[in-house]
């Protein structure tokens, strides 16, 4: 059965894309943020139940939304999609408590993330 996702990217043409993978896929995109800051309001007003979060926005970084969003939720499930290194931000998305770090080229992946959840 298909989630409620919330989308969090500063770009319009990757939320667009990120929309499309997981509407085709089965999920429903409840709500869509491009900033830090949008996410952490809409997620209170949508309760979703994953957010997809990019890393590097303005006002606020994913990091710091997802931290705000798990002070509010401990339960909230977070998949990070970044273009960002993998290994480089892996011990970050961990120690925060996300669910798991997806590459933008590999977007398609974050099905089998959904599935697994």
């Amino acid at each position: 059965m298909g989630k409620r996702v919330l989308v969090v990217d500063d770009s319009s043409m990757m939320r667009k894309m990120i929309v499309k993978t997981l509407s085709d896929g089965g999920h429903a995109v409840v709500g869509e943020a491009k900033s830090g800051k949008e996410a952490v309001i809409q997620y209170r007003a949508l309760k979703p139940e994953v957010v997809t979060m990019d890393i590097t926005m303005r006002d606020m970084d994913g990091f710091a939304a997802a931290r705000e969003i798990l002070r509010y939720d401990k339960a909230a499930r977070i998949i990070f999609l970044s273009n960002l290194e993998e290994d480089k931000y892996r011990q970050e998305v961990e120690k925060i408590g996300a669910k798991a770090f997806v590459s933008k080229h590999a977007a398609e992946k974050i099905l089998t993330v959904l599935e697994s959840l």
